[in-house]
């Protein structure tokens, strides 16, 4: 009689957010602290990974620039190993799975080994960064689009973006993994039409009690992550609404012409 297989469980990709443990979601800390393997990133914050089961095993596969502990195909095949052997796995990524997350290349492999993959999402930073902030990310007759794009590139690579795109007056623009490029940004935002003079902000570690920010303008923008920011993760906001004084008017403008309706 032929041992039976392990019972096989999906794989859970989990959006641990910004850091801060109270924005997670509530499947989120249930799926955290039932999994019997939590593989988690370099972002995950301490407080969360307390949320782990005292007897799960924890497994560090996190990524910083320049400093890789595993890289993505190794990850993809210890994901795949606990999940045969009949693990309830949690895959832990900072913010949301589903945003630079690079969820698809896991995904893909596992699926293709017949493991189910499922995904809980996260609140990812820009919503964050501008929930500190007291900031909306959109904003009527300001900001009517709203564009997420990353700033990491391979070593060696310049960033591959549509900057014209990108230099939309009418938009707010979140730039992830930024603070390495934000002279590259802001030089290139400048040439492809964007006013030097538009607000900009760079926040790091949004959240978090360590949190700090620092509000500039576009040109202006390297020097401030120079000079202004430490070595955590840091997010760069860059359009109108990103000023607290003409969002707020263009706002109170807003809500006259709605009575006057």
């Amino acid at each position: 009689m032929r041992d039976a297989s392990p019972e096989r469980h999906p794989v859970w990709l989990v959006g641990a957010g910004p850091g801060d443990p109270e924005l997670l979601t509530r499947k989120a800390e249930r799926l955290i602290y039932t999994a019997e393997i939590v593989f988690y990133d370099a972002l995950v914050s301490p407080d969360i990974l307390s949320l782990i089961a005292p007897n799960a095993e924890r497994v560090p596969v996190g990524k910083r620039s320049g400093r890789h502990s595993k890289d993505q195909e190794s990850i993809n095949e210890m994901l795949l190993a606990a999940a045969l052997a009949g693990k309830r796995v949690v895959r832990l990524k900072g913010g949301d799975p589903s945003i630079f997350g690079r969820s698809m290349e896991e995904i893909a492999h596992l699926r293709a080994a017949g493991i189910e993959v499922c995904i809980c999402p996260g609140i990812t930073a820009a919503s964050a960064a501008s929930a500190s902030l007291g900031l909306s990310l959109t904003l009527r007759g300001m900001a009517r689009r709203l564009q997420f794009v990353t700033a990491h590139a391979r070593k060696g690579e310049a960033l591959d973006l549509d900057w014209h795109s990108l230099a939309d007056p009418n938009s707010t623009l979140a730039v992830y993994m930024g603070k390495a490029a934000a002279a590259d940004v802001s030089r290139q935002l400048i040439a492809a039409g964007l006013s030097g003079d538009t607000p900009a902000i760079v926040i790091e570690n949004a959240s978090l009690p360590e949190e700090r920010h620092l509000a500039t303008r576009l040109d202006l923008l390297p020097l401030a992550v120079k000079t202004g920011i430490g070595d955590g993760p840091a997010l760069l906001l860059i359009g109108q609404a990103m000023d607290i004084r003409t969002a707020t008017a263009a706002a109170q403008q807003v809500e006259a012409q709605v009575r006057e309706e």
